[in-house]
């Protein structure tokens, strides 16, 4: 069993996949964030970056029932974590779809290697840079499906990036593409690979937000979670 978060009883909660009316009805990822941050119960809860939560209900369902409570452990650190700068959604959706890239099946390769220019056209954008300027993880992402990525690159060419559109539609799609990518992978372990995603996205947004330390979750609501929900 994973340990609990630092601070809080040796307790677990269960997470189970899909969205819950209350707690005693189950519990996903962001319901379990929304209750430990005292909102209402809700998967689209205020306290944490409407990407990244996407990611966390993405990640939550499709992992194993064996894998998903590796998860827990994670939550309280997406509380709090927000942004309306575009950069933030950029790198989440780069970070996912770097890390499904070379392990997606075919069919999705040349899909999420064009989300991969386009992160790095957006964040080039943004900061001033030269739009061909690739991140070091973005190229060896790239150079691992070379068809995909020069066909790609031959794709997005000098097509303009809709900024507003990114955040509305593109990033979302990455990210779903590449989750989804990862669980249906022929993979070894495709739950570690989905927990490792979205454990370096939630530690990668603290930093780019300058977050400072997780926030403090009381202790007896933790363990209220844990009981409501089953867990142990």
């Amino acid at each position: 069993m994973p340990a609990s978060p630092a601070g809080l009883p040796e307790l677990m909660p269960l997470l189970s996949r899909g969205k819950h009316r209350n707690p005693r009805k189950g519990a996903c990822f962001m319901e379990l964030a929304s209750y430990l941050a005292g909102e209402r119960w809700s998967d689209h809860p205020s306290c944490t970056h409407p990407l990244l939560a996407e990611l966390a209900r993405l990640v939550n369902d499709l992992t194993s029932n064996a894998g998903r409570p590796r998860l827990a452990p994670l939550i309280p650190a997406v509380i709090g974590v927000r942004s309306d700068d575009l950069r933030m959604d950029a790198q989440i959706a780069l970070r996912c779809a770097q890390a499904a890239l070379p392990v997606a099946a075919e069919e999705r390769q040349r899909v999420l290697a064009v989300s991969v220019l386009t992160g790095e056209r957006v964040l080039a954008e943004l900061d001033g840079r030269a739009q061909d300027d690739l991140s070091a993880r973005s190229q060896a992402a790239l150079a691992a499906v070379p068809l995909a990525a020069e066909r790609s690159r031959r794709l997005v060419g000098d097509v303009g990036v809709s900024i507003r559109g990114y955040r509305r539609h593109a990033a979302p799609a990455t990210v779903r593409c590449a989750v989804r990518g990862i669980a249906e992978a022929c993979i070894d372990d495709p739950d570690a690979l989905m927990h490792a995603v979205l454990s370096g996205v939630v530690a990668d947004c603290r930093r780019w937000q300058a977050a400072g330390p997780q926030p403090r979750i009381d202790a007896d609501r933790w363990t209220t979670a844990c009981q409501l929900t089953g867990g142990n």
